[in-house]
């Protein structure tokens, strides 16, 4: 007996320690992740951590770096508040959590999280100082001043926080001032990107274009992927009449941030003063898929399409200026041409009249293209003013990247990502992979279907399948044709069901949804209580109805039978996860969102790995003004793995 006991005591400790080890080498594994730049996979490892011990602080503290690093502010600092509940004492996670909520802009709690990271470690200058920015950002400007005293009165060569001095000189505006604390920075050191970024906004403020290109073009040297450096320099160069080089920093600008508004409308703008018409309509077309409201991208669009024959296009797009500025004489003016030149004489003349009655004393004329006066003139990004539809656009508060900025390779969140919902789930031969992991979703009375009709080929649940190749189209013609053979054949009802589920499925696979339809129709006569064959028929519904939406037809009366098969499928099999969330995906299509999140919360409780569920919630949620939450919904599909989620965090949080 007491050998047993020690036998069993050796193995229990052996299984013990390969646990520990497994988790240190999921640690390590994670931490060369991070070290590699390679966030994605990173927080996957630490995923897998957490799973078994979640009880550790570090993987959370890791967890929220790679998060950060990814732009995902929101989930870095859950991420970190995680770790300082469980260790409290470490005064590098509230820099952390700092750090991540001044990226969120919540000033006021990171104060809180630097205070007490100072408490802890007093002697931390970076500490100080990014308390400091906060102090500044939160227009706190004398206790700004105050600390940055003491930073320069315990640090005195620490010269980003001269730089900073004149930062907030100049958010007081006093340039005089900025300019004093700005030499003493670059006199204690004249490598600080930050302070010849800061002269260069200080030359731009005052019109001195030359000095302006001279300063930022040093900042650039010394930080080259500032994204902001880019910008501010093309638009002293613009003025200094060097177009190319001014093409050349939007250029850059938008390849360190694709998503970039200021860079995208910018470079549109110098498109068209170029006359490189069609490239500039692809700008505007961009920065209205950012802002699809943006009234002086329409104008601008318009004046492009106008100009290069798509009068149609035109006219929508002046159409949505007038109506939010009725008296707008020259959106009126351009539109009359367009009108006439299609031959549209009655509405031509009805914008004629509406402009003669809102600017009769006005001459009016046609400016294709804008005076070297306009091009020296810039307005602020909130500006609606319609008739500055051709100036420049600068950021309402112009201000320099600061050094908290990460640095990253890969750009994950910088990849152009569309913003639509992600599709329904379905029945499918096809193996699902969101993301970068392999998603095995699992059903009750599928892997049944699986396991004793013992299909010719498995059947999965999968979602945004991707397009066949020819040898797969074949390969499904043929399994089709083999199905039909056999269900020629006699058997009993049960059997033939299961073969006409699978034959639903394949026409599925290949598009032929009206097939499949008939196929479910006779599978639900034969077994009315197959919740699959439910589900399937309202997902083959649904991808009908939104190509026979394309066409202009009516589906209402369809869409109520997508609902109510849906209803049934979920009354058959009432722990679905995914009949959730694709009835979740129909009331989104019927813009009904409170329905909507509903479902996704109820997709998420059954399967709280659902990814997809959390980034269509997170989409509801952003589109209906919920943006905390919304953001936290899409921190967490990255984090289960669907990556898409950080490209729309970064996309939301730059408006």
């Amino acid at each position: 007996m007491y050998r047993k006991c020690i036998v069993l005591f050796l193995f229990l400790l052996s299984v013990s320690a390969h646990a520990q080890y497994n988790i240190d080498r999921l640690i390590t594994s994670g931490r060369i992740a991070l070290h590699y730049e390679d966030y994605v996979l990173s927080i996957q490892y630490f995923n897998q951590v957490l799973a078994q011990k979640p009880y550790l602080y570090e993987p959370w503290q890791l967890r929220a770096i790679a998060k950060f690093c990814l732009d995902d502010f929101v989930g870095a600092e859950a991420d970190a508040s995680e770790a300082i509940l469980l260790n409290p004492y470490v005064p590098e996670l509230y820099d952390l959590r700092g750090v991540s909520r001044i990226r969120q802009r919540k000033f006021t709690e990171a104060i809180h999280d630097y205070t007490t990271a100072i408490k802890a470690d007093p002697i931390n200058r970076n500490y100080w100082y990014n308390r400091a920015i906060c102090r500044m950002e939160n227009k706190e400007y004398k206790q700004a001043q105050t600390e940055l005293d003491t930073i320069i009165g315990r640090w005195n060569s620490f010269a980003a926080a001269y730089a900073l001095k004149a930062e907030v000189c100049m958010q007081q505006r006093d340039t005089t001032e900025a300019a004093k604390w700005l030499d003493k920075s670059l006199e204690t050191d004249p490598y600080n990107g930050e302070a010849w970024a800061m002269r260069g906004v200080i030359a731009l403020s005052k019109k001195q274009w030359k000095d302006a290109d001279t300063y930022i073009g040093k900042a650039i040297h010394l930080k080259p992927k500032s994204v902001n450096n880019y910008l501010n320099r093309a638009i002293a160069r613009l003025n200094t009449n060097n177009l190319r080089g001014a093409m050349g920093d939007y250029d850059t600008a938008l390849d360190l941030d694709p998503n970039n508004f200021l860079g995208h409308y910018n470079r549109g703008l110098l498109r068209v003063q170029v006359g490189d018409d069609n490239r500039a309509i692809k700008d505007f077309d961009y920065v209205l898929k950012i802002e699809p409201d943006n009234l002086m991208a329409l104008f601008n669009r318009a004046t492009l399409l106008d100009r290069t024959g798509d009068l149609r296009g035109a006219i929508r797009d002046y159409s949505k200026v007038i109506e939010r500025f009725p008296n707008f004489w020259t959106g009126l003016q351009y539109r009359a041409n367009c009108y006439r030149r299609l031959g549209m004489t009655a509405k031509a003349e009805l914008d004629e009249f509406r402009i003669f009655k809102a600017q009769m004393n006005k001459h009016l004329g046609i400016q294709s293209r804008w005076s070297r006066k306009k091009l020296n003139e810039v307005r602020r990004k909130s500006d609606i003013d319609p008739e500055k539809y051709n100036q420049i656009v600068v950021a309402d508060d112009n201000s320099v990247e600061h050094e908290y900025k990460s640095e990253y390779r890969g750009k994950v969140q910088n990849r152009h990502v569309e913003t639509d919902y992600m599709p329904m789930y379905a029945l499918s031969y096809f193996q699902y992979a969101n993301g970068i992991q392999s998603y095995q979703a699992f059903d009750k009375e599928l892997e049944q279907v699986n396991r004793i009709q013992q299909p010719l080929h498995r059947i999965y649940i999968t979602c945004n399948p991707k397009p066949l190749d020819e040898s797969q189209s074949k390969s499904f013609f043929l399994l089709i044709d083999s199905l039909t053979a056999d269900i020629s054949a006699p058997h009993e009802a049960k059997r033939t069901a299961g073969l006409l589920l699978q034959r639903a499925v394949a026409y599925s696979v290949i598009q032929n949804y009206e097939d499949a339809i008939r196929d479910l129709n006779a599978c639900i006569e034969v077994d009315s209580t197959s919740s699959l064959a439910y589900w399937q028929r309202a997902v083959c519904e649904s991808m009908m109805n939104d190509f026979n939406l394309s066409l202009g037809m009516n589906d209402r009366l369809k869409a109520a039978k997508v609902l109510a098969d849906f209803n049934e499928a979920i009354r058959l099999n009432p722990q679905n996860a995914y009949l959730y969330y694709d009835r979740a995906n129909f009331h989104v299509s019927r813009k009904d969102y409170s329905k909507a999140i509903d479902d996704y919360t109820q997709a998420v409780r059954y399967d709280s790995r659902l990814a997809e569920a959390y980034y269509n919630r997170g989409l509801v949620r952003f589109n209906t003004g919920e943006k905390a939450s919304g953001a936290l919904d899409l921190s967490k599909a990255g984090e289960l793995g669907l990556f898409d989620a950080y490209s729309i965090i970064k996309r939301y949080n730059g408006k």
